[in-house]
């Protein structure tokens, strides 16, 4: 399966803001964001001009598809089934980013951030409505449950990230249950409950030319 496999603060730098895509880091003061806050590359001083039309509609949909690492080919389908449901297409785009499994998985507190949530499904770590899921795609429903494999409620990094998720909060469009190891997607999430600082409408005008 391909993936981006080069340097994730990079891209946060290229962004210009923190896409948390290395966990706990990005929270801290090694944060690439905090200390050196400039494009990457040898003239990344002098890249951040001021964006207009095209390139700021690029911009918004590169943000989007490395915050939720997909690629472009990937991403491309999820704008063509959100364009075909009823509803505001970019609206729609993010819903169907959300309800990914490694991005479910990474709201729920499983995991620090989406890498290790994607790598953690890949390992076989978790069970959708009882039967094993190790696709990070899998899109999930509004009543499935997940939850974590008798197995592996003891694995070093889904408990350490429970620790860590405690700061940082369930969004109300999914329900935890600390104790069992389960979470429920209550309902597809609203714009209004999706904190993400992105423009979604500029996606759909580029792909709408």
């Amino acid at each position: 399966m391909a993936r981006y496999a080069g340097a994730v603060c990079r891209l946060c730098r290229r962004e210009g803001m923190k896409l948390f895509l290395k966990g706990e880091r990005c929270y801290g003061e090694k944060c690439a964001i905090d200390r050196r806050n400039v494009p990457p590359g040898q003239h990344g001083k002098g890249r951040r001009a001021r964006l207009l039309g095209y390139g700021l509609q690029l911009r918004e949909k590169q943000k989007v598809k490395r915050i939720y690492g997909v690629l472009e080919r990937q991403f491309r389908r999820y704008f063509e089934e959100a364009d075909r449901q009823k509803g505001v297409t970019g609206e729609n785009l993010l819903r169907l980013l959300e309800r990914r499994l490694d991005n479910v998985i990474y709201r729920l507190g499983f995991a620090t951030s989406r890498p290790q949530a994607r790598q953690l499904v890949r390992h076989g770590h978790f069970t959708v409505n009882g039967k094993r899921a190790d696709i990070p795609s899998f899109s999930i429903k509004a009543g499935d449950v997940v939850e974590v494999k008798a197995s592996s409620v003891q694995n070093p990094a889904i408990i350490y990230a429970m620790e860590e998720v405690k700061s940082r909060g369930i969004p109300e469009w999914l329900e935890l249950d600390g104790e069992k190891l389960t979470g429920r997607l209550m309902a597809a999430p609203t714009r209004d409950q999706l904190n993400l600082p992105v423009e979604e409408q500029l996606i759909v005008e580029l792909y709408s030319k």
